[in-house]
């Protein structure tokens, strides 16, 4: 059995590539994302020393993607960090080079909500068109919807509200969320990648205790000492506070200034979902896949203490 992960160079899709190299032989992974340069060369010749199979993969070539699936049997398939109908197109070809090269069994990452009325996020329809086509491609398949992920609050809000002279600007509100943490993403990635869930069958990550923003942002001032000042906003304000940070409306814009890989419609709609009571659904599949309770916001602050105390201005900085 050969397990194939797409974008090791990212947060998740790298937390996943390690929990696998935990889990099986490494002679068993490939490992794969769009340029090999982006991984480092300590990690990449770490991992071809154990075994590993590198490659690359690029979303917007079918052909080349399909020679580079050859031979694995189960797949992670990590979205592509664009929105709209390019992204569309990209899963369209992954789910293309998968069938062309055989493989068994596809895993991918969703959003929470997909399947749920009345959520109108900004990357829902991505996901939901992509949903679609796994479950009409005949591949059998698992899906992992992720709520918003608990890092951004603890990195991303936190250096934003640093560069905004200490004003911690959402959409949020008083609404409550139940993120997720990327480490209990990824054991849940790497669980379905082995085969502990049901087939064909989508599984909601969450944490078990929503928090407010609000709630975030006081135990960050506590901890930091740094006099955050918490400022809800309606979508317009929200708007031009992201603008003012050189952050542009949709991926095609100019993230050349931006601080963080994000659009501002994929933020506002996020956080604007939390204040209408959507993201704080709490679901129990996390510890179904991996058999442990997710961490929870006060499991990761001293973790990424390291944002404040280093005035972290640029998502290039954080791990």
């Amino acid at each position: 059995m050969r397990y194939l992960i797409t974008g090791v160079d990212g947060k998740l899709s790298g937390r996943v590539a390690e929990t696998m190299l935990n889990t099986v032989s490494p002679e068993q992974l490939i490992f794969t994302c769009p340029n090999l340069s982006r991984i480092p060369e300590k990690k990449k010749t770490l991992w071809e020393s154990k075994g590993v199979t590198l490659r690359q993969a690029n979303y917007d070539d079918v052909d080349s993607m399909s020679k580079t699936f050859c031979g694995a049997n189960r797949l992670f398939f990590i979205s592509s960090i664009l929105n709209g109908p390019k992204r569309v197109q990209q899963h369209k070809n992954v789910i293309e080079a998968c069938k062309q090269a055989g493989v068994e069994h596809i895993t991918y990452t969703s959003f929470f909500g997909a399947d749920r009325e009345g959520y109108h996020q900004y990357v829902l329809p991505d996901h939901r068109a992509t949903e679609t086509m796994l479950r009409e491609c005949g591949i059998p398949y698992n899906i992992m919807r992720n709520n918003l992920y608990m890092e951004n609050y603890l990195t991303t809000s936190v250096m934003l509200a640093m560069l905004s002279h200490n004003i911690w600007g959402t959409t949020a509100g008083e609404g409550k969320v139940t993120s997720i943490a990327k480490d209990d993403s990824a054991r849940c990635g790497a669980a379905l990648l082995l085969g502990k869930g049901e087939p064909n069958r989508a599984y909601d990550l969450t944490s078990t205790k929503p928090v407010s923003q609000r709630e975030i942002c006081t135990m960050i001032a506590e901890k930091s000492g740094i006099p955050f000042i918490y400022q809800p906003m309606d979508a317009q304000e929200f708007k031009a506070y992201l603008e003012a940070l050189h952050i542009p409306e949709t991926t095609d814009g100019n993230f050349s200034q931006s601080p963080v890989p994000f659009c501002s419609n994929d933020m506002i709609t996020n956080e604007a979902g939390i204040s209408e009571g959507q993201m704080g659904v709490v679901s129990h599949d996390v510890e179904l896949l991996t058999g442990r309770k997710p961490l929870e916001v006060e499991d990761l602050l001293d973790q990424y203490r390291y944002v404040w105390e280093n005035k972290v201005s640029h998502w290039r900085d954080l791990f």
